[in-house]
Parts: structure tokens; sequence; C-alpha cells
């Protein structure tokens, strides 16, 4: 019965996780839209193969609305320049060795001219396919038609199925980041408790440092969330979504830093010891079970920085205030130990005040009226920003309206030096 119930649900668990991971959504909706392009291109154009239409589809679906919106206009010219331009070589010279050397010369350089910025390959890519299949200048024109029928293709496609808001999927790449943290941290507080070898300690501090891959890896996947809240519809605080995101992660980043910190710190204490204990057996457990609470208001702070409901996020709030309090009360506990440690070694005392700095510094970082500031100070700085982009936006229009009045180009400058006059 068990047996039947996992064949059951486990074909919707991963119809689930496909549904939640953006390659899989845009590899669909791609495979649609340019599908569909051609279906259309064959009923409007006089080409027996209209592939231009689907491979100009491919370029315009994206994964977010807004990339599709910002990215469309500069994908659609780059395709239609590179078309023209093959036109243009294929009526003249035709397809030679030479030739296709010229168009991508020129390719290159006029799609550096039109300012496609990031698709100036996509220039070249899209002249020499035409090239390649548009010999006879008759059928030249129709590469244009299927360029611009997967253009209108791929953004109807897009407007009218919207692509889905990837806020979870950030949310959970922050979670996971958060768990791995907690693990280092973990296993760093233990290694305090002990002797490890110095090799040991540097295997610590290498695994820190492989925590900016994963804050890398995160951030991509914020970006695609913070893109997928543009522009759309389904969203209406879009703004707050973003902010809430970016400055957990920008926290958490902060924290990986310190953490590397204090990697580095348990490694130099173990060259100093060579082999013996890092620390007397009641200040170890004192700084490892303050680190067993900063761990653990790592994950905190991350459910409540991705909570969509209001309840849960309280409910995340109110858990990692108290294992705040609790770290800090351990932290205190942990802080006399190390005095008494460090007035028994002076030469060391740098070392024990650095992982007490460290500590504070992560727990400072998590706290909730820290961010709070943060947060304020960010969605203060974003609407500044979008304001002032108004300001400009309306500077530039009023600008443009009042010069045909003026008396218009040349003449009415000149009518306005003599009355200057």
């Amino acid at each position: 019965m068990a047996a039947r119930e996992g064949t059951r649900t486990g074909p919707g668990g991963l119809l689930a996780r496909l549904r939640r991971d953006p390659f899989a959504v845009q590899t669909v909706r791609s495979t649609a839209a340019a599908t569909l392009s051609y279906v259309v291109a064959l009923r409007l154009s006089s080409e027996p193969v209209p592939l231009t239409a689907p491979l100009t589809a491919l370029l315009v679906v994206q994964v977010t609305l807004y990339s599709t919106l910002t990215t469309s206009l500069r994908r659609v010219n780059s395709v239609v320049v590179g078309v023209l331009i093959a036109i243009a070589f294929s009526v003249v010279v035709g397809l030679s060795w030479w030739s296709l050397a010229l168009v991508i010369l020129a390719s290159l350089l006029v799609g550096r001219l039109v300012r496609v910025e990031e698709f100036v390959p996509e220039v070249a890519i899209s002249a020499m396919l035409v090239l390649g299949v548009t010999q006879v200048s008759d059928t030249a024109w129709d590469r244009v038609l299927e360029t611009l029928i997967g253009a209108v293709v791929g953004m109807v496609f897009n407007l009218v199925l919207a692509p889905p808001v990837w806020v979870d999927t950030a949310g959970d790449s922050i979670d996971g980041l958060a768990r791995r943290m907690r693990l280092l941290l973990l296993d760093v507080a233990d290694e305090f408790t002990g002797a490890p070898p110095v090799a040991e300690a540097a295997a610590r501090l290498h695994e820190a440092r492989r925590l900016d891959n994963d804050v890398a890896d995160v951030d991509g996947a914020l970006r695609t969330a913070e893109d997928s809240l543009r522009f759309n519809p389904r969203v209406k605080e879009g703004l707050l979504h973003r902010v809430v995101l970016r400055t957990g992660l920008d926290t958490l980043e902060i924290c990986t830093v310190v953490l590397r910190v204090l990697a580095r710190t348990l490694t130099d204490m173990a060259k100093h010891k060579e082999g013996q204990r890092l620390l007397p057996e009641r200040t170890a457990l004192a700084v490892r079970e303050t680190a067993q609470y900063t761990a653990d208001a790592l994950v905190s702070f991350a459910v409540l920085v991705t909570s969509p409901a209001t309840a849960d996020a309280e409910a995340a709030e109110a858990r990692l205030a108290g294992e705040l309090r609790a770290a800090r009360a351990c932290r205190d506990a942990a802080a006399d130990q190390l005095l008494a440690v460090a007035l028994a070694e002076p030469g060391r005392w740098q070392l024990y005040g650095a992982m007490l700095a460290e500590i504070d510094r992560v727990l400072d970082e998590l706290d909730p009226e820290h961010r709070g500031r943060r947060l304020m100070e960010e969605l203060d700085r974003q609407v500044r920003e979008r304001h002032e982009r108004r300001r400009r936006l309306t500077s530039r229009n009023r600008w443009r309206a009042l010069r045909p009045a003026r008396g218009g180009g040349r003449a009415g400058a000149r009518a306005e030096v003599h009355a200057d006059e």
C-alpha cells in the first residue's frame, strides 16, 4: 500500500518540482512559442520552411515578463539587422568564404552601432543563418517577415501567458544558503571544543570560502525573482518583495564573510596550539552553545525573510528574537570565560577578542531592529530613485514640448538670440 501511494504521488511531486524550475519552465515556453510562430509563418510566408520565425521566437521568449519587455526589442533589433545585412550580401555577392567573413565583420560593427548591447553576436548569427538559405532576392524579404512573425508571436506569448513569479524559488535558495551556513557554523564551533589539526581547521576555512559560490547562485535566483515581480499585474507589492529579499540576501552575505573570518581565527588558533586543546572545556562549551543559538538564528532569519504569510513571518520573528536573546546571554558567559583565558595567555588575547567580535557582528546583522532600519533605508532609496527618474522624464518631455512653440529649428534659435540682444 505504501509503495502504491509512493507511485501515485511520485509523478505529482516531480511535476511540482519541474514547475518551480526556471530552466524547465523556460524550455516548455520556448518550445511552445517557437512551434506556434512556425505554424503562423507557414500560413503567412511564401517560404516552404520558414525557420527564421521560430528562431526569433526562441530569442524573444524570456523566463520573466520584465526581461522579455527589456530584452525583446534588442533581440528583435539584432535579428532584423542581421537579416538585412544578409539580404544585402546575398543580393550582391552570394555565399562564399570571403563574403561570409565580410558578413561577420559587418554584422559585429553594425551591431555595435545600433546598440543592441549584449546581443551583438546575434546580429552575426542571424546574418549567417539567413545568408545560408537566402540565395534568391525574391525570397529575401520573406525572411524579414518571418523575423517579425517570430518576434510578435514571442512577445504576445509572454504577454498573454505571463511567466511565473519566481519568489518561491528564490526563497528556497535563500533558505538553503542559511542552512548551509548553519551547518558550517556548528562544525566550526565543534572544532573549538577539541584539538583539531591545522589541516582540519584549514578545511573548514575552505568550506567557508566556498560559500561565496553559493551566494552567487542565490543572487542569480534572486535576480530572476526580482525581474518576475516587475511589470507583473499579479503582484501588487513588487517593490516591497524585491527589497525584502534583496536586503535579506545582503545580510546573509555579510554573515558569510564573518563566518570566513571566524574560520580563519580557528585556523590561526590551531597553528598556535599545535595539537593542544584550543580552549578550556568550560570555555569551549560556552562558545559552542553561543554558536548553536546563532546558527539557529540564521535559519530563523531566512524563514522571516522568505515567508509570504504574515503569521509565518511573525512566528519566525518571535523565534529569531528568542534565539538572539539566548545567543547574547551565552555570548556574555563565553566572554567572561575568554577573559580569564586571555589573562592567563596574554599573547593570544587578539584571537579571543576577534572571535567575540565576529560573533557580535553576526548577532547585530540578524537583529530585527537593525534589519528594519536597513529595510526602510532601502525602500526610501528606491522611492527617491523612482521619483528622480520620473522628474527627469517629465522635464525632458516638457523641454521637447516647448521647442516647437519657440519657432522650431535654427530660425527659432536665431529669433531668441535677437530677442535677447
